[in-house]
């Protein structure tokens, strides 16, 4: 990901912090309207992909340690042909900038805390969190460093189901008991997987459904959705407990009543797994329990 601003040299930093002469904000009100009146206008020369009008906001001889070559570069000129091969080859991107505080160090020297976010099409936003330094000359605040520390990019829905994928394939009850078929697929990207099933029961009553389990980003945490033949539906929380899957069970039954289930997922091995179901309720009253069913890869 390409990142926007150069680092700055920390104990520099630290050392203009810890100056006596340290002007207050009030004192500054001008000069900080200036600065995020600067920020706004850098925000749209970004967007519009100008290289040059970026380079204006850097001071004379701002140094800019351009993520996409990996080297520094020195000096208006040097940072507006860096910007340029920059836009070249990443293309289109819009720049959200979100500034936490500004102090004043001298009446000529301020630093920048904020947020930094760079969106792409059709890719992840790179986030990240700055701390500029802004000198003043002739009248006019320049950007002359930043330290900037990009954010790791969350996990894909992809690399949290990836304990799950063992449950991909066409299993059958390993017993012979009963007629028991599930087949397991990912969807597009990974993310999601989904399972269709198909129950024959002993009295010959036959039930079918298919069930959806993915990653909650919100609530980071599994949840799974299930749909039967006979018009329920039932929504699921996972946990994982070693080899053992928890689900937590909520369900509406056709008929309206409300029920609820712990289950338990066991993998017992590469070819085998197995499931049970107690705590099971409909509408308050306790239901027996579902000892457990051996599944076996077919």
């Amino acid at each position: 990901m390409q990142r926007i601003f150069l680092n700055s040299v920390a104990a520099v930093l630290a050392a203009w912090l810890m100056t006596p002469t340290r002007a207050s904000a009030a004192d500054h009100r001008d000069d900080e309207a200036a600065i995020r009146k600067a920020a706004e206008a850098y925000i749209i020369a970004f967007d519009n992909r100008d290289a040059k009008a970026l380079a204006a906001f850097w001071s004379p001889h701002a140094v800019y340690a351009s993520p996409m070559s990996g080297k520094q570069v020195e000096g208006r000129p040097a940072i507006e042909a860096e910007f340029a091969a920059m836009f070249k080859q990443a293309g289109k991107a819009r720049l959200n900038v979100k500034i936490e505080s500004i102090r004043f160090i001298t009446d000529n020297v301020a630093t920048e805390d904020g947020t930094a976010q760079v969106v792409r099409p059709d890719e992840p936003p790179s986030d990240s969190t700055y701390a500029a330094i802004h000198v003043k000359k002739d009248g006019k605040w320049l950007i002359d460093s930043v330290r900037e520390t990009v954010q790791p990019e969350p996990p894909t829905a992809a690399e949290h189901l990836k304990d799950l994928d063992w449950m991909v394939g066409r299993w059958g009850d390993a017993d012979g008991n009963a007629s028991v078929k599930t087949l397991c697929e990912w969807t597009a990207n990974h993310a999601f997987l989904t399972r269709s099933f198909d129950i024959m029961t002993a009295g010959g009553e036959r039930f079918q459904g298919t069930q959806v389990i993915g990653w909650d980003p919100s609530k980071k945490q599994f949840r799974s959705w299930a749909f039967d033949s006979d018009g329920g539906f039932a929504e699921g929380v996972w946990k994982r407990d070693g080899d053992r899957w928890i689900i937590q069970s909520t369900s509406a039954l056709p008929d309206g009543r409300k029920g609820v289930a712990t289950n338990v997922l066991r993998r017992i091995d590469e070819n085998h797994f197995g499931w049970r179901s107690h705590a099971r309720e409909v509408d308050g009253e306790l239901l027996p329990n579902v000892d457990e069913i051996v599944a076996e890869r077919q």
